[in-house]
């Protein structure tokens, strides 16, 4: 093939990508969820998905892939093609994943680029309320008496919840058995049944039941309480100095999405999070909406990717 011939196809392929950006988008977009319905991140995902599908003139449809500590959606997302109509609701376990596991068929942050973070709420840690302790130090001395008996339940190895008890077992030096479930209302449902002693759920699925008295609140994992729970201490204030650990979540494409799609989508995404009725939304639910350039996202996705491998190796955590 001549060089005029390259060039001429070149320049189809170049005018075909703008025209296609340009009347994005003509079909509905799909946002993938790697948890259950009802998951935090799930509810997250579907109030910030039904506000964009307002400006984009077309429906952003939720779509939960669960399991494999939400990498088959990852997965999925990643090697799609690149043209703005799959994207996926990730939270902080997709940072922690990247160092977790020994084995994984994307990378964080070579395959994705960030539309927008979105949000960031903390993990509470609950109980059934037939368990004794009632607060995190009787907790502790609780478990302490009692090594490997009591366990604890995730939507996953290596997701966000996860690595909130992996780490409050290490900063504490208390051993206890893992329960891995495909989404945030299975296991919180085994911590309501008497089935598994704890879960640390984020906010949105676990205030309900924590309101309706179904679990107790011990703890929540921020640097300060949750305005939805002011009664409830964080775990560093109620004796486990330095802790901290956030649930966010952020918006991802493909990485060779043309970078039109990716300004359209911000922009929409933006305009949704700054919006007072999802702001309204968010609160009510203890989550703090989060807009932000994709930039900014991709330089925190890497922070947080570079910080949660150093915690990952502190904790000996490793997942095959």
């Amino acid at each position: 093939m001549n060089t005029a011939r390259c060039l001429a196809l070149a320049a189809i392929a170049l005018c075909a990508a703008a025209a296609s950006a340009q009347n994005y988008p003509v079909k509905p977009v799909r946002v993938l969820v790697g948890f259950s319905p009802g998951s935090t991140t799930d509810l997250i995902g579907r109030v910030l998905a039904q506000k964009m599908s307002d400006g984009l003139g077309q429906p952003v449809v939720v779509e939960n892939r669960p399991g494999a500590g939400a990498n088959i959606a990852a997965e999925l997302v990643a090697k799609a093609p690149p043209d703005g109509y799959a994207a996926l609701m990730a939270n902080a376990g997709i940072a922690t994943g990247a160092s977790a596991y020994v084995k994984l068929n994307f990378n964080a942050l070579r395959d994705f680029i960030p539309i927008s973070q979105v949000s960031s709420t903390p993990h509470v840690l609950v109980t059934h309320p037939s368990l004794p302790p009632k607060s995190v130090k009787e907790l502790v001395a609780f478990t302490r008496a009692r090594p490997g008996a009591l366990n604890f339940s995730s939507t996953g190895h290596g997701n966000s919840d996860h690595l909130a008890a992996e780490l409050f077992c290490f900063m504490t030096g208390l051993k206890m058995v893992h329960v891995a479930y495909k989404g945030g209302p299975q296991a919180l449902g085994d911590v309501i049944s008497g089935q598994v002693a704890l879960y640390f759920p984020g906010a949105p699925s676990g205030l309900p039941l924590i309101k309706a008295g179904r679990v107790r609140a011990l703890g929540v994992t921020g640097v300060k309480r949750a305005p939805v729970l002011p009664d409830v201490p964080t775990i560093a204030e109620a004796g486990i100095a330095g802790y901290e650990h956030l649930l966010w979540g952020m918006l991802l494409l493909p990485a060779a999405t043309p970078k039109d799609i990716v300004a359209r989508l911000n922009r929409e995404a933006v305009k949704a999070l700054e919006s007072a009725e999802l702001r309204e939304r968010f609160s009510g639910m203890g989550v703090d909406a989060v807009a932000s350039t994709p930039e900014q996202a991709a330089a925190y996705l890497r922070s947080e990717t570079e910080k949660y491998a150093k915690v990952v190796k502190a904790i000996g955590l490793r997942i095959e």
